[in-house]
């Protein structure tokens, strides 16, 4: 051993320390617990730890693992400890690892682990040479021992193994002996062999592909292994090379489908969850299609059955109960993040009508990404709430057959459709609900091939919501939100009498069921009603407001965080539509309730104050008689938060604080400007602290999401109070100018698109040529452009920085106009596909008068501009008379050269700019 030794008294108040740990009292636990933190500013703490681990074996087996624990939370510790302390360290946690105890061992195996992740392998080559000789010992446990490190190790650091020590590369030597290992009598060495092997697939390792055909070989007879572990990693395997390497696997494509297909059907659930996992991987990749293309008919009802309850899902779910009134355990809720709102541009729908907001495979909606096609937003989390908080079998299938439908569409369709309709009209629960679950997966990708089917299933789904068993009810409220779109379109009062209208009653009545489960699956698919009907539900907003209110009263915890959501959405989605002094009446004195009895440091006033931010704008100056306190009370969240933050970069060893409260509390004071505009001066002038004092400092807040807050904020109260917001103006546009990126890093981007935005909003304000405002021009445009020039730049970073560059040119045209030859095709390309509204007016305004200032700067971008004015429907009159002055400028200027440019143009904007302007 090295020559570090432990001091008795030092060894002997650790040792007590653990042992009074094993206290099950609360109280105790915690005095405990901040002593043995209390314990790692000690430099050899570790070395005690490992001390009990090895050095005291007559000690209880329990207190030496608990040591090895610790030693194993403190593991980056040993990167400032002395020599004697390292070596001593890593002999005894080696030497632990043949100590006769299994616990023991184990615990030695998880400390080697977590040591080779902080100093990496190649800085303990020593490490390496003991676990391969200790896979040829004789004896079993010490060969289970090592290669559970191995796993371990291969599993979280693959690239820190795969490396060169000491001119060789030791994976040219461990490869070989996995492969060999693969083939040993003991199922667990086994086991350990191929999960290795596997993970070192995703990282191309080169010392495992220089072995592929072998390792394949070797996949392929551990296909048939008797132990359902090895059988586990060979799916898990092959899944691993269908994305990595499926040129390898393509000969053996047959034999390999035909194995998975089994494998899927196997009983044991691990082994079924990984080949399943397969047929996820396989649909994901689009060129891959062609292989997968055949084997539908065959996959897809393999999938269905999947995704039936299993029966130990049923034990864990316990669905049955009417258990409205049981509290929540803290256990049931999970934590939520909170982020700004992002300032964007609503686009025009595509020409086929496609919509832009796809909903991951669990109705999660995620905005479609146009650099990614593929992408289906298929996270896990996104499953989470729909059956038990892990990834299992039934959501593995769920999410394969979401992402076949996506592919495939109406072909999986045809080879579906006699299972889903065996399903669905089943006299088995079970079988019906799984039938359900499927129809909603597919919703998206398979909506042509099931339109003509809906106006038979939405009533057999509105009627399922009358099922007795809860688990049936609550995955119909999920379908049924998958499909909202279809039933809130304005198509007909018929359509709306016999869809729409029983589709928002069946889930409202579910809003209000007895089983929690029911509720929560109810409340988010009404949710997902209200986006997609928008306007449609303004007639129904007296009993639609009453049954949320009455939820209030009957919820628990967890679902009135969701109801807060339901609250939320349906204010942006009926707008000023909620200043009705009887919806007002309803509404507020419940949240009012809430607000009043919730503390301020209480996680739930967060989702709270987010749902009002909703509420405040859409009520605008009906919020008026509750504007007082609510806006006292975030400034001094904001002040309280910016305190925290403030300590804690005085004194790092705090906690950091959580920016949750101060990021909502913006938001709500964003939500009170939008909705009551200048109603909100004489609040603003009159409260102390000054927000816009704190303003300020949010704006230089070292995190991303609170400048993202508070620069939207920025510029909502340009819009409504600017007489307020002028005299603190220099310090926030000169911050407003630093935030502004061509190349933002991807947290920063939604601070940078409301700085964008904000810009605009300010210039506006200051009117026309204002002399404060001009020194800022050219320090702003020289951000502005190379932002609308830079071809990685997010879409919406594009738009809000056109949208300010127009705003800016309208208020100051000489001194923007020089540049307009340098932008003006990309400003074009960048809003001409944005929706008609006031902001793309005042930016196209701008433009316009950039042209009137500079007409040779547009000579070269002239078809696009053309192209955007003739994609307006209905700009202002100002506007409109701006683009025909213009355009009969240019062609009276040079009638003969203006007919030979425009016989260039596409037919469409010929023909637009004929009929509209006449040239």
């Amino acid at each position: 051993m090295a020559t570090w030794t432990p001091q008795p008294a030092a060894l002997n108040e650790i040792l007590e320390t653990i042992r009074e740990s094993t206290n099950t009292q609360n109280k105790v636990q915690r005095a405990i617990t901040h002593k043995l933190n209390s314990f790692t500013r000690a430099p050899d703490y570790i070395a005690y730890l490992a001390y009990i681990l090895v050095g005291l074996p007559q000690e209880n087996e329990q207190i030496r693992t608990i040591a090895g624990y610790l030693l194993k939370n403190n593991s980056r510790s040993i990167l400032s400890a002395s020599v004697d302390v390292i070596q001593y360290v890593k002999t005894a946690v080696l030497q632990a690892l043949y100590d006769t105890s299994p616990l023991i061992r184990n615990a030695a195996a998880q400390d080697i682990v977590a040591f080779l992740g902080v100093i990496e392998p190649k800085n303990w080559p020593d490490c390496l040479q003991q676990l391969v000789n200790m896979l040829e010992s004789p004896d079993l446990s010490q060969q289970v021992a090592a290669f559970g490190v191995f796993e371990r190790a291969c599993e979280d650091f693959p690239r820190k193994l795969d490396v060169e020590m000491n001119g060789t590369r030791p994976l040219d030597f461990m490869i070989p002996k996995f492969l060999q290992l693969s083939e040993h009598p003991e199922p667990k060495m086994r086991s350990h062999a191929v999960a290795c092997l596997s993970y070192f697939v995703p990282v191309n390792s080169q010392s495992l592909f220089a072995h592929i055909d072998a390792f394949i070989a070797c996949l392929f007879k551990r296909a048939s292994d008797e132990d359902p572990s090895v059988r586990r990693h060979v799916c898990q395997a092959l899944v691993l090379l269908l994305a990595a390497r499926p040129e390898k696997l393509m000969p053996e494509m047959s034999n390999v489908s035909e194995y998975m297909l089994y494998s899927t059907k196997d009983k044991d659930e691990g082994v079924a969850l990984e080949a399943c996992e397969f047929w996820l991987t396989f649909a994901e990749d689009p060129d891959l299609a062609p292989y997968l293309h055949p084997l539908l008919a065959r996959v897809s009802p393999v999938l269905l059955d999947c995704m039936i309850y299993g029966e130990e899902d049923l034990m864990w779910l316990d669905g049955e109960a009417d258990d409205a009134a049981v509290p929540d355990k803290d256990t049931d809720i999970k934590p939520r993040h909170y982020g700004g709102k992002t300032h964007g541009l609503e686009r025009e729908a595509p020409a086929n009508g496609a919509d832009e907001l796809k909903r991951g495979a669990y109705g999660e909606e995620t905005l479609d990404d146009e650099d990614d096609d593929d992408d289906y937003g298929l996270d896990d989390d996104e499953f989470a709430d729909e059956m038990s908080t892990e990834w299992n079998l039934r959501k593995c299938a769920a999410a394969a057959l979401d992402v076949l439908a996506v592919r495939f569409g109406p072909e999986l369709m045809n080879v579906l459709l006699p299972h889903l309709k065996n399903k669905l009209w089943s006299s088995e629960w079970l079988e019906r609900e799984s039938g359900i679950l499927a129809l909603g997966a597919m919703a998206e990708g398979c909506i042509d091939a099931i339109e003509p089917h809906l106006t038979t299933l939405i009533p057999y789904l509105i009627n399922t919501l009358n099922d007795p068993k809860p688990l049936v009810r609550s995955i119909t409220c999920w379908t049924l939100g998958r499909y909202a779109s279809w039933c809130t379109q304005p198509i007909s009062d018929e359509h709306k009498n016999q869809f729409f209208v029983p589709t928002m009653e069946g889930l409202l009545r579910m809003v209000l069921d007895d089983n929690k489960r029911v509720q929560e699956a109810g409340c988010s698919a009404f949710a997902t009603l209200e986006e997609d009907a928008g306007p449609e539900l303004v007639p129904y907003l007296e009993p639609v407001l009453r049954n949320l209110v009455f939820a209030f009263g009957k919820y628990q915890h967890k679902n009135i965080l969701i109801l807060y959501d339901a609250v939320g959405t349906l204010a942006d989605a009926v707008g000023r539509a909620l200043q009705n002094s009887v919806y007002v009446e309803i509404l507020m004195p419940p949240l009012t309730e809430r607000w009043a009895k919730l503390g301020d440091n209480d996680e739930d006033l967060i989702p709270l104050l987010e749902c009002l931010a909703s509420v405040t704008i859409a009520m605008g100056s009906a919020f008026g008689p509750y504007a007082g306190p609510i806006f006292q009370r975030c400034v001094n969240l904001v002040h309280s938060s910016l305190l925290q933050y403030q300590a804690y970069q005085q004194n790092p060893d705090l906690d950091e604080p959580d920016k949750s409260f101060l990021v909502v509390s913006l938001d709500l004071l964003s939500g009170l400007a939008q909705g009551m505009g200048n109603g909100l001066e004489p609040l603003i002038a009159q409260t102390q602290p000054d927000l816009l004092a704190l303003l300020t400092v949010c704006l230089k807040h070292p995190q991303a999401p609170v400048r993202q807050s508070a620069y939207a904020l920025v510029g909502d109260l340009a819009m409504g109070t600017f007489g307020l917001l002028r005299p603190h103006l220099a310090g926030i546009v000169e911050e407003l100018i630093q935030q502004l990126d061509p190349e933002p890093k991807v947290e920063f981007i939604s601070a940078c698109n409301n700085a964008a935005w904000s810009v605009g909003e300010v210039a506006l304000r200051y009117g026309p040529n204002e002399p404060e405002f001009q020194r800022w021009v050219v320090p702003l445009i020289s951000r502005l452009i190379p932002i609308l020039l830079h071809p990685k730049a997010p879409r919406s970073l594009h738009e809000n920085a056109a949208v300010s560059i127009g705003r800016i040119g309208l208020m100051h045209p000489a001194l923007v106009a020089p540049h307009l030859p340098e932008f003006a095709q990309s400003w074009c390309q960048a809003l001409y596909e944005i929706r008609d509204n006031e902001e793309k007016d005042s930016a196209f305004r701008g433009l316009c008068t950039l042209v009137q200032t500079n007409p040779a700067g547009i000579t070269k971008s002239l078809l696009w501009f053309c192209n955007a004015i003739v994609r307006w429907n209905q700009p202002s009159p100002e506007l409109n008379q701006m683009f025909q002055q213009l355009l009969s400028g240019f062609k009276n200027h040079d009638v003969a050269g203006w007919q030979a440019q425009v016989a260039t143009f596409p037919p469409i904007i010929q023909e637009r700019l004929a009929t509209r302007y006449g040239v």
